[in-house]
Formats: structure tokens, sequence, C-alpha cells
């Protein structure tokens, strides 16, 4: 028996006599052990070494997907990889959907372990990948209602590489050309979109997918939102230079008066202008012009809430909470308006909701600890 991983728990035993005539039992029967080879064991955290007599399939798999993943030319990578598939040929299935699960329960960690445990079982697999890229997009999103912008950004570019690896496949997977046009649109970057999503609908996987897809289009080109000077003007504000953004979507709504987005746009910039009363124009103009979304709302309540009209902001958040119940960004603002009220039970419940979705979040762990105080 030998150890070679502490951090991993990780020991190496000659192939026992009794895992020999056991694994044709549980494999598709074309796997042959190799009784040369060591087999990598993990060592269970509720053990301090290892206990023959309690080894176990799991234990055995566990060690030999730690060390591929570790190393992914390990000299029995490939050895190992066939024993995982030949007594767990279903895993592919299995740790996905395990995966999927655990990042809709805002286990992010936990997903992204197991999808990289599946990416050094398949190295080459577009799937895996892809579930990587949707788990970061995930993670993203929820870093950004906790208004934690660099982390987020951090996971958007690693969604990013992973998309533009994926697209450089040929030809790319239908659901990568799907859910990159998805990704896009959240970047604002419609060109890049459109294109996505005018690659899929010749490969359609799915009729509903394919109409959504066509209906995208119709809309990005009825509102000109690839439009270069929209993309200039959301790229000034996200990266802090306000002013310069406005010019830009000032330019963009001169020539399309009727687009939504472009109010919204010009609302974001200005709010994080300070320039309150303005931006609640221009988020009420958006809503007018059909751009009645979550986002819209929780914005326009933000100047509301700086306007000492904490009433209509009420309005406004309730609203965004019916369309998107679990956007914690929402939550967290019901609670600082609470707070603003002068009902700390209320704002106390709010913030206790918000660290149910993320235990970190640290606007939410703020608020307790001076409510509690």
């Amino acid at each position: 028996m030998k150890q070679t991983n502490n951090q991993d728990r990780i020991v190496f035993l000659s192939v026992p006599e009794s895992i020999r005539g056991r694994i044709d039992e549980v494999s598709a029967g074309d796997f042959i052990v190799d009784p040369s080879i060591p087999i990598p064991v993990e060592i269970p955290p509720d053990q301090e070494e290892l206990d023959l007599e309690q080894l176990s399939w799991e234990m055995i798999l566990s060690g030999m997907i730690k060390v591929i993943e570790r190393d992914p030319h390990h000299e029995d990578a490939d050895y190992y990889r066939r024993f995982v598939l030949a007594v767990k040929p279903d895993i592919l299935k299995e740790f996905s959907e395990a995966a999927i699960l655990k990042a809709r329960n805002h286990d992010y960690g936990l997903a992204m372990e197991i999808l990289n445990a599946l990416s050094a079982l398949y190295p080459d697999s577009a799937e895996v990948r892809l579930n990587q890229a949707l788990v970061h997009e995930e993670r993203a999103n929820s870093l950004e209602e906790s208004r934690r912008e660099e982390e987020a950004a951090e996971e958007w570019d690693k969604a990013h590489e992973m998309y533009v690896q994926l697209l450089a496949q040929t030809p790319p997977l239908p659901n990568v050309l799907f859910n990159a046009g998805f990704f896009y649109l959240k970047q604002r970057n419609y060109e890049k979109a459109r294109d996505c999503f005018s690659q899929y609908i010749p490969v359609a996987d799915s009729p509903r997918k394919k109409e959504r897809a066509q209906s995208i289009i119709k809309e990005i080109s009825e509102r000109s939102l690839d439009d270069q000077v929209f993309k200039e003007a959301y790229d000034f504000i996200r990266l802090g230079e306000e002013t310069r953004g406005i010019e830009k979507i000032h330019q963009f709504l001169k020539r399309h008066p009727e687009v939504w987005n472009g109010w919204f746009l010009l609302g974001w910039g200005l709010r994080r202008l300070e320039r309150w009363d303005d931006a609640a124009m221009a988020f009420r103009k958006a809503l007018e012009l059909g751009g009645d979304g979550c986002d819209t709302r929780n914005e326009l309540a933000l100047c509301l809430i700086e306007q000492g009209n904490l009433s209509e902001a009420r309005k406004e958040l309730e609203r965004a909470l019916q369309l998107e119940p679990e956007n914690i960004k929402v939550i967290s603002n019901l609670g600082i308006l609470a707070m603003k009220q002068g009902k700390t039970d209320e704002a106390a419940g709010f913030f206790r909701t918000v660290l149910e979705y993320d235990s970190e979040d640290p606007l939410a762990l703020e608020m307790l600890s001076q409510l509690e105080a």
C-alpha cells in the first residue's frame, strides 16, 4: 500500500483478488483488469487510514477520478477511465443530472466539482464543457445579484472562454449555439448573439427552441440592437465611463427612439451618475415602450428610494419580485427599503431570505449584523 497524495487522501493498492472477480459482475463485460496496474483508493473522511475490509467501489472509483482529474496525463489515466466507465457506464448521465440539481440549488461549488470529475473522464466532451459554462453563468448571475461585481466578472470570463472553445469546434453542437446565443444576449453583444442563433436555426434540435431563436433574431433586427453604437454605449457604462456611454446611447436613441433597451441603458448610466430624476424618467420610458422586466422595475425602484418616494419604490420592487421571485438583488433592496421605513423585523426577514439563496452575500450579512446589534 502506497500513499501519494495527502491532500486527496489517495492510496494505491495492488489489485485485490476479490476485485478481479467482482468487476465482471458489475461491468459491461468487455473490460479486463490488469493486475500489474495499482488502483488508487480514496480514504473516506471518517477514517484515519484505509480499512481494507471496508473497501468499496465508491472508494475505488473516487480515487481513480481524483487521480485523472489532478493529472490527466498520468501514465495509467486511460486505464482508470475505462475502469470507471466499465463499473459505472451511466456516470455521464448520472453526474450531469446531479450537477444540474446542485446548480439549481445554488451549490455552484459542488456542481463544478462534479463536472470537473466528468471532464476528467470525458476530456473531449462538448456536453460536459457546456454544462461547466452554464454553471459559471449561473454563478455569475448570483454574484451580480449579491453586488459582488468583480467575482461575477471572473465567472463571466470563464464562461466566455469556454464558449469560445466550444464554438470553435467543427461543427458546434446545436445546444452550444443555442446557449451561447443567450450568453451573448446577457452580455449585450447582440451581433454575436444573432450570429449564434442564425447558425442554430438550420441545425435546430427542437421546434420550440428554433422558434425562440427566430423570435430573438427578429427582435434584434427590429430594434437595431446589433447597432455598433449601442454596444459601445453598453461597454462604456459597464467599464465606468458613464458620460461617454450616455453620449453614445443618445446617438442611438436619435435614430431609434422607440427601442426600450436604449432607454434602459440611458437610465442605467444616469443612475450610476446619481442623476436620480433623469434616470427615473428614462426607466419609465423603457416601461412605456415594453421593457416591463425585473431589471427595469428594480432600477426604477432604486431611483425612487433616492427621491424619497418609498411607497412607489415598494410597488416597483414587489412587481419585480413577481417577475423573478428568487432574485436576491430585489429581495435585498426590499430589505433596505424596509429599514428606511423603520420596519426592522421585516427587513431582517428579507435579508435572511437572501442568505438562504447565498449564505455569503456580503450586503445581507452586514445588514443583519446591524439589525441584530
